[in-house]
This record gives structure tokens, sequence and C-alpha cells, in this order.
């Protein structure tokens, strides 16, 4: 979004107030009036179009910073319908079904807080969607631990941390893959290098969730066995149905094939085993690709955790894409952004300086707007010259967008997630947040490595390929890498 040029320098006393009433606008809509976050920056557009008329900027100007802006979200447009397409296969396919079912008999009375927060991951990672693995495997968590008596707030802590595991390294996710679109990284490269930051932060929560867990003697998972029932009567579990369509994508992963390709991969073979159980008419199967897998078992949780996917469902996050990619447009064309970066420039020359500051961005959004797609954008669009600037690649801002945006949105009392969470389960973000040891430590880690210059990736400085930090010797060797100062 650098290509666009400034039409004008605002002072910085004017760039600092443009700002905080845009926040203020967008913050306000969102955690007052409960609007969707693209009410606010549709607002936010019309307003920064009007201040660039007053400051006599030809409206053609305004209108390139536009399409510019959004010309940058087009590889992601398409990227989310085929992640839709993927969704709504694997559940006619029965991949996501067999798959919650086994991490359901992992379930035992002993470790039980652990085991919580190991089964939100898997189904956070097969659903792809936080809110929908806190809502369904979640709620039922919460009834359990209501039956045998344990800590509420531990429990609520268990499952978001595991939901927002899954929502972080899951390839079917839609924050996932807006970070990796954005900065036109390959969405399984991104997920891999995530693992530096995220590992740990699971390694660390599955101990201390461990230690926390009570000795269990007298269990009640009555909730537990009435969702494996319902999974088993919808005969969409079986064994061969969430092994092979993994088993695709892995080979495709592995070949280092387009993310596009791996997508489609996977949906086709879903699809192919999706006959094994029901033949159905091209007219149907290509209403299921468009508008999503719609189950009927009769069991509200059941239906609500495997009625998703399809393309229709990613309008949603393809609109806000495209209006805040346009939006950060017109930013770059009215000088805001440039105004900042160019105020703090003298504090950005070093790679830990870049990367504490764009991590604590991500932290700043979530907590003034409460809205983790907006973390994820500014932050991205604000930070990536700089970035380029200490010889990082994008993969390390992606990274960090993650870090310290998407796992910070349940933390926030007033963010969306926050407000969801608290009324689903029945737990104050404020009681569970001492508990989600998972997005507490992922912000941590990710500018713990900043500093310490760890894990990070580096451009080359030919033709700026990423080189991860394990290979700097071998890159040496070559004499194709930047020093950057650390």
């Amino acid at each position: 979004m650098f290509r666009i040029k400034a039409q004008q320098m605002p002072s910085l006393t004017e760039t600092l107030l443009l700002v905080f009433t845009f926040l203020v606008i967008m913050s306000s809509s969102i955690i007052l009036f409960d609007a969707p976050p693209h009410i606010p920056i549709v607002i936010t557009i019309l307003l920064l179009i009007i201040y660039g008329l007053l400051k006599k900027i030809p409206y053609k100007e305004l209108e390139y910073g536009i399409t510019e802006g959004a010309k940058a979200g087009m590889g992601a447009v398409i990227l989310f319908f085929f992640i839709g397409i993927l969704i709504a296969a694997w559940m006619l396919g029965g991949t996501i079904p067999t798959l919650i079912y086994a991490g359901f008999n992992l379930v035992t009375p002993s470790f039980y807080f652990a085991i919580v927060f190991i089964v939100s991951s898997i189904v956070g990672i097969c659903v792809g969607s936080s809110l929908t693995t806190v809502g369904t495997v979640g709620l039922a968590f919460i009834g359990i631990s209501g039956a045998i008596d344990v800590s509420l707030a531990i429990t609520a802590g268990a499952i978001v941390s595991g939901a927002f595991f899954g929502d972080k390294m899951s390839p079917l996710s839609d924050t996932t893959n807006m970070a990796s679109s954005i900065l036109n990284v390959d969405l399984f490269d991104h997920i891999k290098n995530m693992g530096w930051t995220t590992i740990p932060a699971f390694v660390i929560s599955f101990i201390l969730f461990g230690i926390l867990s009570p000795k269990i003697t007298a269990t009640d998972f009555g909730k537990m066995e009435v969702f494996q029932q319902g999974l088993l009567e919808t005969g969409l579990v079986q064994w061969y149905n969430g092994v092979i369509p993994i088993v695709v994508l892995l080979i495709f992963s592995i070949i280092k094939a387009p993310a596009l390709l791996a997508l489609a991969a996977g949906s086709v073979s879903a699809i192919g085993l999706s006959f094994i159980n029901e033949v159905r008419p091209p007219g149907e199967l290509f209403g299921i690709i468009f508008g999503g897998f719609v189950s009927n078992t009769g069991v509200e949780e059941i239906d609500s955790l495997l009625t998703r996917g399809g393309m229709d469902s990613m309008f949603f996050t393809i609109g806000l894409v495209l209006l805040a990619l346009s939006m950060g447009g017109l930013l770059f064309t009215l000088g805001i952004i440039p105004r900042l970066l160019a105020s703090v420039e003298n504090l950005l020359k070093k790679v830990s300086s870049v990367i504490v500051s764009s991590a604590l961005t991500a932290v700043g959004i979530n907590v003034l707007v409460g809205e983790q797609y907006l973390s994820i954008l500014l932050t991205t669009e604000t930070f990536q010259s700089q970035y380029k600037k200490v010889g990082l690649g994008n993969l390390n801002l992606s990274r960090v967008a993650e870090d310290a945006g998407t796992v910070v949105n349940p933390l926030v009392p007033w963010s969306v997630c926050g407000v969801f969470i608290a009324g689903v389960l029945g737990v104050s973000v404020v009681e569970y947040l001492p508990f989600t040891f998972f997005c507490l430590l992922c912000p941590l880690l990710t500018m713990f490595f900043g500093i310490t210059g760890k894990t990070l990736t580096y451009l080359e400085t030919d033709n700026e390929d990423l080189v991860s930090l394990g290979n700097v010797k071998k890159v040496e060797e070559n004499k194709s890498v930047r020093s950057v100062n650390i």
C-alpha cells in the first residue's frame, strides 16, 4: 500500500486529532451500539473523503487511493471463497465431525482442565472459528464443570485458550488467511512460522492447566455424551473421513503447492468421500458449496456446530477486508499514516523496536476499538514498510499481527469476542482472563523473540526472498543477507 503517493503531509497535531476521532467513531460504534465493524469503517471513509475535499485534493486522487487500497486484498478475496468451499466440503464429507468426535474421546477425569484445553484446540482447528468453538463445545464443557463442581473461571480460560489456538493455527480461519493474504505470504508458511511462538505458548499452557486440574472422582459427562451420540447419528463419523482429506492437505502443503490449490484438493477429496454416504444431485451439491452445509440432527448444539461453510459465509469477512483496505488507501493518500510513521521513524530503526511497536499497536487497537479484524488490518498496513526498512520479511509481521491481534481480542471486556464469550459461557472476561494462559503468552513471546532476534525471518538483498534465521549461516556463505541492527 506504500505505492500510494501521499497528496499532502498534515501536521502531527492534525494527524493525531484525526486518528483519535476515527478511533472514537469505530470503538463507540462497535462497543456501545453493537454495530458490525463495516458500518464505522464506511462512516470513516466518508469523513476521510470530505476531509480530503476540504483540503482541495481532487476526488479522482481520493478514488484512486480507495481502489488501490482495495486492490491489495483481491488475492485474499479469492482465497476466502475457497476456504468457505473447504469448510462446507469437510462438513459434508464428515472430516470435521470425525475429528471433533475423536477429540471428545480424549476427555477423562484426570487432568481435566488440560483436556478441555486440548479438545477446544482440536475443535478450533477443525472449524477455524473461535466463537463457534466457544458457543458449542465450550458451552458443553461449562455445563460439565458446573455438574462436577470445578472452577468455571479456569474452565472458561481453558476453552478460550484452546479456541483461539485453533483460530490462530487453522488453515480454515479467516484471521489466519487475512494476515497471510494481506501481506502476500504463503498461508502454510505463515502457519509454520507462527509455530515458533504458538508451540511454546501451547506447551506452557497445557502444563499450567494440568497443574491446576482437580482430582475428579465422581463425574457427570452427560452433556459430552449427547454431543458424541449426536455426531454418530449423522452417519458422517468414519475414520477415513477424518484421515484422507487431512492427508491430501498435508501432501499439498509438503510439496509447497499454492494454498488455493491445497484448499481445492482438500475440498475435492472430501466431496468424493461424501458420495459413500449419499449421492447428491449436482444442484444440491452446488447449493451446499455456495450456501454451506446444513445439519438437521435435531440436537441444537450439534446443528449449530456443523451448520457452517460455503462461499456465502465468507462475504462478511470479504466485505470487511475490502472496506478496511480502502480506508487504508485513503489514510495513505491523505498522508495520515506517512505522518505517523515519520514522527516515530527515529524510534523504529532497530528490529526490536519495530516488532515491539507493532505488537503494542495491535494490542492497542484491540483495546481501543475492540475488533480483531481491524487490529490485524491496521497493524499490517501501518508497519509493512518499517519491517522492510530494517530487513525483516512479511512473515514476521503476519506472525506479530496474530500473536498480538487475534488472540488478544477475547481479553478485552468490551471487545466483540469478549462480549460474546462472556454472554455465552456466563463467565465474565475479568474472571477468566487470568487463566487464558495461551492468549496472554503469545504477545509476550512475540515481543521476546523480537527483542532477542531469535526465530526471525530476514530479506535477501537481491530478490527479497525470505530466509529463516536458522538458515543465516548458509545465507551468509552466499553473501546475500542484508545486515540489520537488532
